[in-house]
């Protein structure tokens, strides 16, 4: 009887490209250092997504809080663009009647192709969220 022997195909690193020469066949990482620089840089890029997220966010609030100070309840779209507004960055929405009604932290607001109106900062945030925390 023969026996073919096989090769085994070495895989690499994901990290650092170097042949693993030992161990399981499914193996990812050449070392532990490998495995941990690896998954600090994909979390250091999740973290700098969360990051930028959160800083559009307070920008948009203070925007809001700033029209809110002047009185007005309204602002047009052009305006609070210039001023660095993006409307894609909310922390919530939800349809009133035929409206769409979007929230940044504690203002609330809707918005039609050419403004943003009916701006309203809500009272008691706190009290509402121990509210719904305390039913269920």
């Amino acid at each position: 009887m023969r026996y073919e022997r096989k090769l085994r195909v070495m895989p690499k690193c994901l990290h650092c490209g170097e042949k693993i020469r030992y161990g399981r066949t499914d193996k990812r990482f050449c070392c532990e250092d490998c495995r941990v620089e690896h998954h600090n840089e994909q979390m250091k890029q999740s973290r700098a997504f969360r990051r930028r997220v959160l800083s559009q966010l307070s920008s948009n609030y203070n925007l809001l809080s700033t029209v809110l100070q002047t009185g007005a309840d309204s602002i047009l779209l052009t305006d609070i663009f210039a001023m660095g507004f993006v409307p894609g960055i909310v922390t919530s929405y939800s349809r009133a009647g035929k409206h769409d009604e979007f929230g940044c932290f504690d203002i609330k607001y809707r918005m039609t192709a050419t403004k943003i109106y009916s701006i309203i900062k809500i009272q008691n945030v706190s009290l509402n969220l121990h509210a719904e925390l305390d039913s269920e």
